[in-house]
């Protein structure tokens, strides 16, 4: 298994990609297409099964090949991949701070549904 380090920060394009493969958990390029076009309908076989390959080649995705059709899978699970991402940006935007980050989060779009479940959460951590 690759090192968390070692991986490289995945495209807005790879990020898409996995948002739609963490789900399925390993997939086919065919799969992985089926269900990306139903957010993305424009999006051809071809294009997924390219970069499909060229995440391989990164070490974004490990891959079966010992099957016909090669499977492919994550090679970090999604919430180690979004806490690299989340450091990543609170070294670089917000000086290292995470309250800054957060702070920031909530300025921008957050409803009333989740600025409840937020409030939840905290209330509960204290307890």
């Amino acid at each position: 298994m690759t090192k968390t380090h070692d991986i490289p920060k995945p495209t807005s394009a790879e990020l898409d990609l996995l948002q739609t493969l963490w789900p399925l958990g390993a997939a086919t390029a065919k799969q992985v297409h089926e269900a990306m076009t139903l957010t993305k309908p424009a999006i051809t076989y071809g294009t997924v099964l390219r970069l499909m390959q060229i995440m391989h080649t990164k070490g974004l995705l490990i891959r079966d090949a010992s099957q016909r059709s090669h499977v492919y899978a994550p090679a970090q699970a999604q919430d180690s991949l979004q806490t690299n991402l989340l450091k990543e940006l609170m070294q670089k935007a917000f000086a290292g701070s995470a309250k800054a980050l957060v702070l920031a989060a909530l300025r921008t779009g957050v409803s009333r549904a989740e600025r409840e479940e937020i409030e939840k959460m905290l209330k509960d951590d204290q307890s």
